[in-house]
C-alpha cells in the first residue's frame, strides 16, 4: 500500500512539473485570449461606442494573422498541445491544435472579420450600444475555443459561450419577430446542449477521463464491455441538433431570418459548422467503429437533410428564409462525408465545411445588398437589380453558381469528392441524393436571379427605376467582394485546400500524431 501511494504521489508530482512553455506553443491559446480580451475591452468602452468598430476590426484582423500562423505551424510541424496550469493530461485542461481545428479556426476568423467590416456601416448606434461588437468577440471566443480544445467537457463550455453570445446577437433590435425567433433558437439549442452535457457525464462515468486523446486511447480497450454505441448515438443526436440536421433542424428556419442581415451572415457561416466539427471529432476520431455501425442512419439523415433543405429553399419567397434552408441543405453534404467515413469522404466534408463558411456568409451579405438596393427581401418585390448594379449582379451570380455546386467555383470540388466517395463504397443512392439536391438548389438560385436581377424593374417593386437606391458605402461592399474572390480562387485553384483537407481527414482517421502531441511519453497518459 505504501509503495502504491508513493508511486501515485510521484506520478502526480511529475504531472505538475513546471517546464517552460515554448513561445510558439502560445499560438494555440492566443486566438482565444485575444477574443476574450477584446470583448472585455469593448464592454469597458460602453461610453465610447463610436470606437467599437475600429477596435473589433483590428482585433479580428490580428485574429486572422494568429490563426494563419497557427495553421502554418500545424501544417509544417504536426499537431501540438498546450496544457493549462501545468496539470498535465489527463488531469488538466489541454488545448490541442490539429489541421482540422486550425483550418476551421482560420476560416471562422476570416468570416468574422468580413462581418465586422460590413457591420461598421450596417449596425447603428443602438446596436452598438446594446453590444454587437462585444457579443461578436465573445462568439468568436466560443467558436475558436470549440475548434481548439482537447477536452470534451470544455467543448461543452465553449458551446455555452457561443450560445449565450449568439443569443445576445439575435435579439439586437428587439422587434417582435426577433424575440420570437430568439426564443425558438435558445430553447431548442438549450435542449441540444443539455443532451450534450448529460452524455459527457455518461462518458466520464465510463472512461474516467475527459481528455479526447485519452478517450481515443481507452476506447479500444473498453469496446465490447462498455456501452460505447449508446454514447456515440447520444453524441450524434446532440451534435446533429447543433448542426441543424434532419429531423432536428426545425429551429434554424424559425430563427435565422429574424436578426440583422450581418448577424444572419455570421450565424449561417459559423454556428452549424461547430456542430459538424464536433461530429467529425467525436464520431471519426473517438468512436470510429460505432460511426461505422451508425453510418446508414447518418447517411439517411444526410440525404434527407440535403434534399429537403433544397426543396425548402425552392418553396420560399423571402431570400433570408431561402438561405436558411440552403444552410440546412449544406449540412447534409457534410453529414454525407461523415457517413461515408473513408479518408476521401471525410476530406470532402471538411472541404465543404470550409467552403460553406465563406459562401453562406457571402450569400447573406449579398441578400442584404439586394434589399438595400431594392427595398425588400421578397422575390416578388425585387426586380431590375442587374440594370441598377451590374457589378453586384456578377458577384451574386458567382455566389449562386458556387452554392449550386457548379464549376469553376469552390462548391464544385467537395461535391465531386463526396459523389466519388459515395460511389466507391457502393452508396449510389447517397451520390444520387447529392446530385438531386444540387439540381434543386440550382433551380432555387436561378429563380432568385431571374426574378430579382434579370426581370425588368417595375414601379411596384421596392425601388422603381425612376428612384434608384443610394450607392452602398465601400466598407459594406469590401467584405462581399473579398469573400466572393475566395470562392472563385478556391474554385480555380482547389489543390492546396483539397490537400489540406485530405491531410486533416487522415489525422482524424489515424489520431496517433494527435495523441502523441498530448502524451509525448510514448502515447501513454
Amino acid at each position: 500500500m505504501a509503495s502504491s501511494t508513493t508511486s501515485a504521489v510521484t506520478d502526480l508530482s511529475a504531472a505538475l512539473v513546471t517546464t517552460p512553455v515554448p513561445l510558439a506553443d502560445w499560438l494555440i491559446i492566443l486566438p482565444i485570449a485575444l477574443c476574450i480580451g477584446a470583448g472585455a475591452v469593448l464592454m469597458m468602452m460602453r461610453h465610447a461606442i463610436r470606437h467599437h468598430a475600429s477596435v473589433a476590426i483590428a482585433a479580428l484582423a490580428l485574429l486572422v494573422i494568429l490563426d494563419a500562423a497557427l495553421l502554418w505551424k500545424v501544417a509544417t510541424q504536426g499537431p501540438f498541445t498546450m496544457v493549462m496550469g501545468r496539470w498535465l493530461p489527463p488531469f488538466g485542461i489541454a488545448f490541442t491544435a490539429d489541421l482540422t481545428g486550425a483550418l476551421l479556426s482560420l476560416a471562422a476568423a476570416i468570416v468574422a472579420l468580413a462581418g465586422a467590416v460590413h457591420a461598421a456601416s450596417d449596425i447603428d448606434a443602438s446596436g452598438r450600444r446594446y453590444g454587437f461588437y462585444p457579443f461578436l468577440m465573445l462568439l468568436m471566443a466560443g467558436v475558436t475555443g470549440a475548434f481548439l480544445t482537447g477536452d470534451i467537457f470544455n467543448l461543452y463550455v465553449w458551446f455555452e459561450v457561443l450560445l449565450i453570445s449568439s443569443f445576445g446577437l439575435i435579439v439586437l433590435g428587439s422587434t417582435r419577430e426577433q424575440i420570437d425567433g430568439a426564443l425558438k433558437y435558445a430553447i431548442l439549442n438549450l435542449i441540444g446542449t443539455t443532451l450534450f452535457l448529460i452524455t459527457v457525464g455518461y462518458l466520464y462515468a465510463i472512461f474516467g477521463t475527459l481528455n479526447m486523446a485519452d478517450i481515443a486511447l481507452k476506447a479500444t480497450g473498453l469496446r465490447g464491455t462498455a456501452p460505447l454505441m449508446t454514447l456515440a448515438s447520444l453524441f450524434a443526436l446532440a451534435f446533429a441538433m447543433k448542426a441543424a440536421a434532419f429531423p432536428v433542424n426545425f429551429w434554424l428556419p424559425a430563427s435565422y431570418h429574424t436578426p440583422r442581415i450581418v448577424v444572419s451572415a455570421l450565424f449561417g457561416g459559423l454556428l452549424t459548422k461547430v456542430g459538424i466539427y464536433s461530429l467529425l471529432r467525436v464520431m471519426v476520431m473517438l468512436f470510429p467503429v460505432e460511426r461505422e455501425e451508425l453510418s446508414i442512419v447518418i447517411a439517411i439523415s444526410a440525404a434527407l437533410t440535403m434534399v429537403l433543405g433544397a426543396m425548402g429553399a425552392l418553396a420560399q419567397n423571402d431570400i433570408r428564409r431561402m438561405l436558411g434552408y440552403i444552410v440546412i441543405s449544406g449540412i447534409g453534404y457534410m453529414m454525407a462525408g461523415i457517413a461515408i467515413g473513408t479518408p476521401s469522404g471525410v476530406a470532402g466534408a471538411i472541404f465543404y465545411a470550409l467552403h460553406s463558411m465563406v459562401l453562406m456568409t457571402a450569400l447573406y451579405l449579398a441578400a442584404g445588398h439586394a434589399a438595400r438596393l431594392g427595398g425588400s427581401f421578397s422575390l416578388t418585390a425585387l426586380s431590375g437589380l442587374y440594370r441598377q448594379a451590374p457589378w453586384f449582379s456578377a458577384l451574386a451570380l458567382a455566389l449562386f453558381f458556387a452554392g449550386s455546386g457548379l464549376p469553376p467555383f469552390s462548391g464544385f470540388w467537395p461535391k465531386a469528392v463526396l459523389v466519388k466517395s459515395a460511389i466507391d463504397i457502393g452508396a449510389w443512392w447517397l451520390a444520387a441524393a447529392i446530385l438531386v439536391s444540387g439540381f434543386i438548389a440550382t433551380i432555387a438560385f436561378g429563380r432568385i436571379f431571374l426574378l430579382c436581377f434579370w426581370r425588368p424593374a417595375t414601379a411596384s417593386a421596392g425601388h422603381s427605376a425612376l428612384q434608384p437606391a443610394a450607392r452602398p458605402p465601400v466598407p459594406s461592399v469590401a467584405p462581399l467582394v473579398g469573400l466572393t474572390l475566395l470562392v472563385v480562387f478556391f474554385g480555380l485553384f482547389p489543390e492546396s485546400l483539397l490537400n489540406l483537407s485530405q491531410q486533416a481527414a487522415a489525422g482524424l482517421g489515424d489520431p496517433q500524431a494527435y495523441i502523441q502531441s498530448v502524451f509525448p511519453q510514448g502515447g501513454k497518459p
